[in-house]
């Protein structure tokens, strides 16, 4: 199916209005903007006239989404119950708005076989205008000398304080040429600015910083904070002294201490 300026205003409503209140923001893009600037190996395997939309998470999501999801018990102990919430709400739209349409959903925290991440998620942020993806290169006359520096991704709204979660590309939705490509905000315009960032990310991500390049409009709650402070393994068993249980919680109980922490969650990502 062809689709036209005002059809991918229509997909792209649909999702804000089921996603936009459990504070996610929502940006549309063509594949080819994504697989035009990677080689052929992290390209994504559809057409470059597919529809694809970026999901985006705001500071308020862990109040208005998150919470919510774990006061309702609805997360298992094993995995990571951020991810359990963004798939259950994602899905949950998806399933609502699209459920006749052929829609691949790839969330950030998913690996190919190859060990490869599913989708670069920094670098659909920065073609599809969503927030400027800052890297090395953009950087002149480097001080590092040969040291690596990775790079970050700054919102317009929210500098380093939201999330790259998921992309959804709908597989029989074509773009026609009205759908013109955004330029990202380019909010630290000086080298300066840019070597205080990256530095900042690269090297002290942990004082939460760098998420204040740009003044934001809101920020994490200090709850959300102490969350994503906890190492991965011990988050369950924050959430337990908050008062929420995951399923299966009773018996795992009757066996273990709530004080220790769970195993098997994912490794901690600077992203949250």
């Amino acid at each position: 199916m062809a689709a036209s300026a005002s059809n991918v205003g229509d997909i792209t409503r649909l999702l804000e209005e089921h996603l936009s209140k459990l504070g996610f923001e929502i940006y549309p893009l063509k594949v080819g903007w994504y697989n035009s600037v990677l080689p052929p190996s992290l390209c994504l395997g559809h057409h470059n006239d597919c529809l694809a939309v970026l999901v985006l998470s705001t500071p308020a999501m862990f109040e208005e989404a998150f919470l919510p999801f774990v006061k309702q018990r609805s997360f298992q102990a094993l995995s990571d119950p951020v991810d359990q919430c963004v798939r259950h709400c994602v899905s949950s739209a998806v399933a609502q708005c699209f459920s006749g349409n052929d829609v691949d959903v790839s969330y950030d925290y998913e690996l190919l076989p190859s060990r490869k991440p599913r989708f670069l998620a920094q670098t659909a942020a920065h073609v599809c205008g969503a927030a400027f993806y800052y890297q090395q290169a953009d950087v002149r006359e480097q001080p590092w000398a040969h040291k690596k520096m990775f790079g970050v991704c700054v919102h317009p709204r929210f500098g380093g304080w939201f999330a790259i979660r998921a992309l959804l590309v709908f597989k029989g939705v074509m773009v026609d040429s009205e759908m013109l490509q955004p330029d990202p905000p380019d909010c630290v315009p000086s080298r300066e600015g840019r070597i205080q960032l990256l530095e900042a990310f690269n090297l002290h991500w942990q004082d939460w910083s760098y998420r204040d390049v740009v003044p934001p409009v809101q920020v994490y709650s200090q709850r959300q904070k102490d969350y994503f402070s906890t190492p991965p393994a011990q988050r369950v068993a924050l959430l337990r002294t908050w008062g929420f249980r995951s399923k299966g919680s009773e018996a795992a109980d009757s066996q273990t201490p709530a004080s220790c922490p769970e195993e098997g969650l994912r490794q901690p990502i600077q992203g949250h």
